[in-house]
């Protein structure tokens, strides 16, 4: 068997003179004698016919037509050529027909072309979750989260009718997403950045796993994270939480969860994996079962905790997060905490302020909050904290940190203990 020769050229090559602005398709090419048929299969990569190098059919490397993007273009076309050079080799080794149509399904397995009437974008992310489930990378907090990006890109194609495909992962994108989330969907920064860092993992998985080559989602930046005031409960908030009676058992179930997940600083979502097998001399010995690498983790149980785990069986009244938060903001109203507070958060550079009920802002997550604050204001260290709340990082860990106003009084009058006489009034 011969070995056949590729090339590459302009689908559209008029106009190579430096007026030419107009980009054209590069497409593969190469000649099946036997078949005595030309093989054309487009590369999808484009540029301008000034910017080609007619003669040697590679964009040009060098000189004042140089396109910005050549060394790419030409990374991504040579991708066609390696692998038609793999293919002929491998039938030759085996002495299989080196034939077009074996050509065609192996291109069209390997970069991953579909027809028409199959979204490719859609098919990759289906892909992507599928992928990271089956492997047992995700929990089934981040499995809700990547269905959620999902929903928000299909809401976002429908309402800006832009087409969703790989191609069209552009600046332009970017923009229209970006005012999309921010303006129509009334996204803060926190919320924006955390979803555009979920679909740039997509897209790095993409392009490692060929469904794209185009890579200007790196340059997509978020808005700046601002760390939002959060409230933090103290001691004597614990105490009256317990004196409170219930006439209704949901409450005090609520309750309870609340403030033992307050002593631990466990996540919600971990609350679930205590038994009683795992309670071993004062101690939940914790093995999260989203990250297998990570080893048991030991949080230690005061009194308080120790009881509401005897009180339900070490099997905690749980029910979903979100009825969780609703009923625990009923628990706060009744206890008494429905005084103003502030919230201050941002969407874009601007700060948006709302006032509140206090019990209003209450949440599940405010219990990991408490923890990690009582901890900090003990002057636990770091590192202590995080080997009981599991944190890796210590950024992270410190924005859980809220420093109230009666803690910077305490410091400052703690640090400056000044000797002096009474001062008299100046006339």
């Amino acid at each position: 068997m011969s070995t056949l020769r590729s090339t590459f050229f302009l689908k559209h090559p008029q106009g190579r003179g430096k007026t030419s602005n107009k980009e054209s398709l590069i497409l593969f090419s190469c000649y099946f004698k036997l078949e005595d048929k030309k093989f054309i299969y487009s590369t999808g990569e484009k540029i301008k016919p000034k910017s080609w190098d007619f003669k040697n059919r590679q964009p040009l490397l060098h000189g004042s037509n140089r396109a910005k993007q050549a060394s790419s273009v030409r990374m991504q076309i040579n991708r066609y050529k390696d692998k038609f050079d793999e293919i002929q080799a491998r039938c030759k080794s085996y002495g299989e027909d080196f034939t077009s149509k074996v050509l065609k399904d192996e291109f069209d397995k390997t970069f991953k072309r579909t027809p028409n009437h199959k979204n490719l974008f859609y098919e990759a992310y289906e892909a992507f979750m599928q992928y990271k489930i089956k492997v047992g990378d995700w929990s089934s907090s981040t499995i809700i989260r990547y269905n959620n990006i999902l929903g928000i890109l299909k809401d976002f194609e429908k309402s800006r009718g832009y087409k969703l495909n790989f191609n069209n992962i552009t600046p332009k994108f970017h923009a229209e997403f970006t005012d999309y989330c921010m303006n129509e969907r009334g996204h803060i920064n926190n919320t924006y950045s955390r979803n555009l860092g979920l679909f740039k993992t997509f897209m790095f998985w993409a392009l490692e796993n060929g469904y794209t080559y185009k890579e200007d989602f790196r340059k997509f930046e978020k808005k700046k994270v601002v760390v939002t005031q959060q409230l933090a409960l103290s001691l004597v908030d614990l105490e009256n939480l317990m004196k409170l009676e219930f006439s209704r058992k949901r409450l005090e179930s609520v309750r309870d969860v609340f403030v033992f997940a307050c002593m631990t600083g466990m996540r919600f979502g971990e609350l679930s994996l205590i038994s009683e097998e795992n309670v071993i001399d004062g101690q939940i010995y914790l093995k999260e079962e989203k990250d297998a690498e990570k080893s048991v983790r030991k949080i230690p149980l005061n009194d308080l905790a120790t009881h509401i785990l005897r009180k339900y069986d070490y099997r905690l009244p749980l029910i979903a997060n979100q009825k969780h938060n609703e009923y625990v903001k009923e628990v706060f109203e009744k206890a008494g905490y429905d005084w103003e507070v502030e919230k201050v958060t941002t969407k874009g550079k601007e700060n948006i302020r709302a006032t509140m009920p206090y019990y209003e802002r209450i949440s599940s997550h405010t219990a990991r909050r408490t923890f990690i604050t009582m901890m900090k204001k003990k002057g636990v260290s770091d590192k202590l904290i995080a080997s009981i709340t599991g944190h890796r990082d210590m950024k992270t860990l410190n924005q859980y940190y809220q420093v109230d106003d009666e803690a910077k009084s305490e410091a400052v009058k703690n640090v400056f203990k000044v000797d002096f006489k009474p001062l008299k009034k100046v006339d």
